[in-house]
């Protein structure tokens, strides 16, 4: 049976930690942290580390506003190397929806070297990045980190996130290096709020939303950080 593409519908803003501080307060009433969170004032660290082409499509596409489109990343938790994934997510229109696989750590690292031909797998997900990684050339682009707290609610499958402390890891690529040199990306205070659902967001969370400042954009965490390659 072929899987069903899960589309879900993702909004970004940018808004204040001061404001940020004051939603999640407020979201703690009606909504769960996330499942995996590792304490009560935050969810988790992420660090992702992105793919791209020798031409930059990945980043030109997002900077040019495509609609359609996709990226690869690699990506862990706490830097822990016990739960890595390789994902890929896609752009279409105003919906967005992910793959995924598990990988074990001598496996990403072949992928970080570049060892495509090397890695042999039963995962069709796998088995098309490693197609797409020859014949597009494909290589790792830049490490981005950011701390996370997330909110659930099972009505829709709502998701609400808070990225903070936006740092890119520029040319620097040691993906398991929890010493990693990194560079701030936003001015302090700054955070991204992430709204995502499957069909709608419930009147009281939305409530709450609404009930601070805030602005929407076309917020993309890889291309702010791959962008400090451009400068």
């Amino acid at each position: 049976m072929v899987k069903q593409i899960e589309y879900r519908y993702e909004l970004k803003f940018i808004i204040s930690t001061a404001t940020a501080a004051l939603l999640k307060q407020q979201l703690k009433a009606v909504m769960q942290m996330d499942s995996h969170s590792v304490s009560d004032e935050y969810s988790y660290d992420i660090r992702s580390l992105y793919f791209d082409d020798i031409y930059s499509s990945a980043y030109r596409e997002k900077v040019n506003g495509e609609e359609f489109r996709a990226k690869y990343r690699i990506r862990m938790y706490n830097n822990d190397p016990s739960f890595i994934s390789l994902e890929c997510k896609h752009k279409d229109e105003n919906m967005t929806y992910k793959e995924s696989c598990k990988l074990s750590r001598q496996v990403t690292q072949a992928l970080i070297d570049r060892q495509y031909t090397r890695i042999h797998s039963s995962n069709k997900f796998m088995n098309r990045f490693l197609r797409e990684a020859v014949s597009k050339n494909l290589a790792p682009s830049i490490i981005v980190d950011y701390r996370r707290t997330a909110f659930t609610y099972p009505v829709s499958e709502v998701r609400i996130t808070f990225d903070e402390d936006l740092r890119s890891g520029r040319y620097d690529l040691d993906f398991f290096n929890p010493d990693l040199t990194t560079f701030e990306m936003y001015e302090p205070g700054t955070c991204v709020l992430e709204v995502k659902c499957n069909e709608f967001i419930p009147q009281h969370i939305l409530a709450i939303i609404n009930s601070v400042p805030k602005l929407r954009q076309a917020v993309s965490k890889f291309a702010v950080c791959r962008s400090i390659k451009e400068a």
